[in-house]
């Protein structure tokens, strides 16, 4: 085994790691994790970290899960890869099965890529094309503009961004996009407009049906992130927020795609955040958690009427023309089914109940805190953000580095956090114990107190 210190070194002279300044990845920084079992990760001299944010909010029974680990050899005696372009595999079939019967009812279809960015790049060509070919006067005018919200974070494909709103990702990238309109978010702790959550919810739903109804002639669909908006700093939508948006998208004609990659898979209490609300959208993406945590995975669910539009004869060209080299890995959707197994087995979403219970009573305790501005919750996902002046709502200076301090702090005492600017996020394994889920609060706790009280 290659020595850490050449490990780090290796890593310093070859390596580019996403949503890192490369400048100032010290050595002090670089964890390398070699190994992890259940909610924790073991880095090259033996010590172990708490997985507070799930491996980025994938992992949901643990790691080394004995039943996962059993369907990915399985399979893996039995072929690691075939392509799905014009060939089928077992794993594939049975889970496409699997997720129609646990999705929101009336989505019919499952379409596989690897990420969720693709899952959500699939969604946005999918409802395009399905305006164009079930209206041939809309492939030169019509539907091809899309409704997003303000701070919304959808990956960082080209397509993905388009419907994204977050400056410090997307703004370098404006050249390259398409044209969108973008409704104001619902909640937040800076609203803009000054009001109460509810007030602010009913001016925010003003505002995107003045947007849909005026422009009803040329969007395609309304693009939601449901109940919670992560990468905008865990921005949680008021209760009926997203029955609403549903409503305005059946009444103006248009399409309503639903990103639950980071709000799937049992995150928010229900295996998808639409359930809280009742709500099918015509598209919905999903990824992260469908493998519970172990291989690249993603699918696209559509409703049978989108389905259809791209049915005709071969001459036609009405084929959906996108796909991906490890489209439907069997390997992956072997993982995936085992996950769902396990969601079954183990009652997952019945035991993440109290633990809900007791992350929401820390939260409210929160509060009180002379540096945390607010504290957003659905469900196991949990942001908490710090500011420099509870009263002025001032955040604290970038160049501060707050969140990257609490954080490299709970390294220190054996926690993995990872900031969103100021924001503090949790998002630990569904299936954490509890005294593990309590050890996790209380080094959260300390190292918030002990990094903006010492300010």
């Amino acid at each position: 085994m290659t020595p850490e210190c050449d490990l780090k070194k290796l890593d310093r002279a070859y390596v580019w790691h996403p949503f890192t300044q490369m400048r100032e990845w010290t050595d002090d920084e670089i964890l390398i994790i070699e190994r992890a079992e259940d909610c924790y990760l073991i880095d090259t001299e033996g010590r172990r970290y708490i997985d507070g944010v799930s491996s980025l909010w994938c992992n949901v029974h643990g790691h080394r899960k004995a039943a996962i680990d059993e369907a990915v050899k399985t399979q893996l005696g039995k072929a690691a890869h075939s392509t799905f372009l014009g060939l089928s595999n077992p794993p594939a079939i049975l889970l496409a099965e699997r997720l129609i019967q646990t999705a929101p009812r009336g989505l019919r279809r499952v379409f596989y890529s690897d990420s969720g960015s693709e899952a959500m790049e699939i969604a946005l060509k999918m409802a395009y094309q399905y305006w164009c070919q079930k209206d041939a006067k809309n492939a030169t005018s019509g539907k091809k503009t899309f409704v997003h919200l303000e701070l919304a974070y959808h990956g960082d494909t080209l397509g993905a961004v388009s419907v994204g709103g977050i400056q410090l990702f997307h703004d370098v990238y404006k050249p390259l996009l398409f044209r969108t309109h973008s409704a104001p978010s619902p909640y937040c702790y800076r609203c803009k407009f000054g009001l109460d959550r509810e007030s602010c919810k009913r001016e925010c739903l003003s505002e995107l049906e003045e947007i849909v109804k005026k422009y009803a002639h040329e969007i395609a669909a309304i693009v939601v992130e449901p109940l919670l908006q992560g990468a905008a700093g865990m921005i949680a939508h008021p209760a009926g927020y997203l029955r609403e948006v549903r409503r305005i998208a059946d009444q103006y004609d248009t399409l309503l795609i639903c990103d639950e990659v980071a709000t799937g898979f049992g995150r928010t209490g229900t295996m998808f955040a639409c359930e809280h609300e009742d709500v099918t959208p015509d598209i919905m993406a999903v990824a992260k958690g469908i493998t519970g945590g172990y291989l690249p995975l993603a699918a696209t669910l559509a409703k049978e009427k989108i389905y259809e539009a791209f049915l005709g004869k071969y001459e036609e060209f009405k084929t959906f023309f996108h796909g991906h080299t490890y489209t439907a890995n069997p390997l992956a959707c072997a993982a995936a089914l085992a996950n769902l197994d396990l969601f079954e087995k183990e009652r997952t979403l019945e035991n993440l109940r109290p633990k809900i219970e007791r992350l929401s009573a820390w939260l409210a305790r929160l509060r009180d805190f002379s540096h945390v501005g607010d504290v957003r919750q659905a469900g196991f996902m949990a942001g908490i953000e710090l500011v420099e002046s509870k009263r002025e709502k001032t955040p604290y200076p970038p160049a501060q580095k707050i969140g990257i301090k609490v954080c490299r702090l709970a390294r220190e005492q054996g926690v993995i956090l990872r900031p969103l600017g100021n924001v503090i996020v949790l998002m630990p394994p569904l299936a954490i114990p509890e005294i593990v889920l309590e050890e996790l609060l209380e080094v959260t706790e300390r190292c918030i107190l002990n990094i903006t009280e010492d300010l």
